[in-house]
């Protein structure tokens, strides 16, 4: 397929903090800088740009501070963290058309010092529609007003169908936790937690979501450089092959609930997503070795998990307490800690630790990993060996 022929060739990020003390256009650059020199690329060669439409980094601005020659080409991609990989979708995609050498993703954000998604906001029409929806407006009024509300709407009507509880929640988190108890990039670094612990923290929304169940808020930046394979044998890494990558937005869908859907338990933009990168790249549940799944709120994760066909619907609950996603297990996930426990970039840093696991450079290793599967929810991507 003509589609395989980008590869990631750099990342970078700052540290992750709760306060990063620069403005976020500085962590931007730092980051962006940092994917360059992973590659071996000079950030004047960059010649293609990809963020979020909530990033808040002008791409201009940023190109003058990396002394970018001339860009080819521009995107933003909508939806938040739910729509992550569409980012090497387009890259992808820019690459084998042949419109761009070197594609730029990043993001960056001091979204614990400078706004917070988890609180009220002050101005409802801008941050709804920053979340890619006006739709959300309708939950306002009666009280929904954040994310984890949100999710928590969501997540009831998948509890009530699976008999799914927020214990079996818990051992999700308590797993995330222990990846990034060993990972010295991650906010929790050498603090793990137990079961007793997630089920003793203070309910968000009850009965679906405890602090523990959600992610974190952060300051800090995540950058991926994105060339042809052709090139990336040449450069310092060894090449992640973009196998696939695609996105898949269903109608009434919302970015972080499905209100309007016939069934509220299932996931379909990523059901929808996961059929389509099946059939682009012809693989298979069984074919990947790990994957980093978006967890902005652990009901996602499950929805996920089932949705890409790792385990049957309802049975999300079963294959992690079994020890399937822990890193001897059939498909361990979130190897870095994920969203709740290295931090949140919006899906970006979980889509490096994809990188690094088919690198072989993990701080938790999967053995003999080939195929990682990279999920937000409404795009994925599948990323393989050379």
């Amino acid at each position: 397929m003509t589609q395989r022929q980008a590869a990631i060739v750099g990342i970078g990020a700052t540290e992750f903090s709760k306060e990063s003390g620069r403005t976020e256009l500085q962590l931007a650059a730092e980051c962006a800088k940092a994917a360059c020199d992973d590659a071996g690329i000079s950030p004047k060669d960059i010649d293609g740009m990809i963020t979020f439409t909530i990033d808040n980094s002008d791409e201009i601005g940023l190109a003058r501070c990396l002394g970018v020659k001339d860009l080819a080409y521009t995107s933003r991609i909508p939806g938040g963290g739910a729509a992550a990989a569409a980012t090497l979708y387009h890259a992808m995609a820019l690459i084998d058309a042949n419109v761009c050498e070197n594609v730029l993703i990043w993001r960056a954000m001091n979204e614990r010092s400078q706004y917070r998604f988890g609180q009220t906001p002050t101005n409802m029409s801008g941050y709804t529609a920053g979340h890619g929806t006006g739709s959300l407006l309708w939950c306002i009024p009666f009280g929904a007003m954040t994310p984890g509300t949100w999710a928590g709407l969501a997540g009831r009507p998948y509890m009530e169908k699976y008999g799914v509880t927020n214990r079996d929640f818990g051992l999700l988190s308590v797993q995330q936790r222990k990846y990034a108890s060993t990972n010295p990039k991650a906010w929790f670094y050498e603090k793990p937690i137990t079961l007793d612990d997630h089920q003793n923290s203070r309910w968000i929304v009850e009965p679906v979501l405890r602090l523990l169940d959600c992610c974190q808020e952060s300051d800090g930046a995540v950058a991926i450089l994105v060339t042809s394979m052709e090139r990336a044998r040449d450069l310092k890494q060894p090449p992640v092959r973009i196998l696939g990558a695609t996105q898949s937005i269903p109608r009434n869908v919302e970015v972080i609930a499905n209100f309007y859907h016939d069934d509220l338990a299932v996931m379909p933009e990523a059901e929808g997503t996961a059929k389509r990168l099946y059939k682009q790249t012809g693989m298979k549940p069984g074919d990947m070795q790990a994957a980093m799944i978006y967890d902005a709120f652990s009901p996602h994760v499950f929805m996920q998990l089932e949705a890409f066909g790792f385990c049957k619907r309802g049975e999300a609950k079963d294959f992690i307490a079994s020890g399937e996603i822990d890193i001897g297990g059939k498909l361990p996930i979130n190897t870095h800690g994920g969203l709740m426990g290295e931090a949140y970039i919006h899906g970006m840093n979980t889509m490096a630790e994809g990188v690094r696991q088919v690198r072989g450079s993990a701080v938790n290793q999967v053995r003999n990993v080939r195929n990682v599967l990279v999920s937000s929810g409404m795009a994925g991507a599948i990323l393989a060996r050379d």
